[in-house]
């Protein structure tokens, strides 16, 4: 049988860090939009936790993380707040942006698979809920932001959260610790993800014209 580990401290530590990148992801995306502090914090909160809460609602998992847990909104909020003040101190917004993405996107889809396996469900839907972790709430935040969705028109994204997750995924079979695979899984998808970046590693397109004669 396929499985994942059980949650472990290595897991619990990065999630907390993933609130914090994908909040200041929202509040630079929310910069660009001049969005207010309102507003930056709202789509701050729905960034970190968007993948989360959709992810629980359609496994039936209550209560929701946040709801639980009401840090889980102060860490994006405060992050987003933060990113206000440190916005004209960064030079590269853009490779900020990308790299924190990253971070939310990988660490997001462990969290995810973690949970579906406590449910014990079924590999497939492991990987499924992880992906949605992984990348609902970036998807929230571009069309909130009226912008194309990463996951729709960037190099390698929602690939690099099914590899995520298929990686994790194999921990329980292999009989190997927790943390250190943890971090193993953290390191390949971050890689993944930024090679796919550097090198424009992308899906093939589907171009369709209509033929007018």
């Amino acid at each position: 049988m396929w499985s994942v580990p059980p949650s472990d401290s290595v897991l619990h530590v990065l999630a907390l860090v993933a609130l914090t990148a994908q909040g200041m992801t929202a509040a630079l995306a929310a910069g660009r939009r001049s969005m207010d502090y309102v507003g930056v914090c709202f789509l701050a909160c729905v960034t970190a936790l968007g993948g989360g809460t959709l992810r629980d609602l359609f496994l039936g998992h209550y209560p929701l993380a946040w709801v639980a847990n009401p840090i889980y909104l102060a860490l994006p909020g405060g992050a987003a707040l933060l990113t206000i003040v440190i916005a004209r101190l960064v030079h590269r917004l853009s490779l900020a942006f990308i790299v924190l993405d990253a971070i939310g996107l990988v660490v997001f889809t462990m969290t995810g698979c973690d949970i579906a396996w406590q449910m014990d469900a079924t590999l497939p839907i492991v990987i499924v809920s992880g992906m949605v972790t992984g990348c609902a709430g970036g998807v929230l935040r571009d069309v909130l932001c009226n912008d194309v969705p990463l996951l729709f028109r960037s190099e390698l994204y929602a690939s690099v959260s099914v590899v995520t997750g298929l990686f994790y995924a194999t921990a329980f079979g292999l009989n190997l610790n927790a943390e250190l695979w943890t971090i193993l899984t953290f390191i390949l998808g971050i890689s993944f993800r930024l090679l796919a970046v550097r090198y424009k590693w992308e899906m093939p397109k589907f171009l369709f014209t209509e033929d007018k004669r």
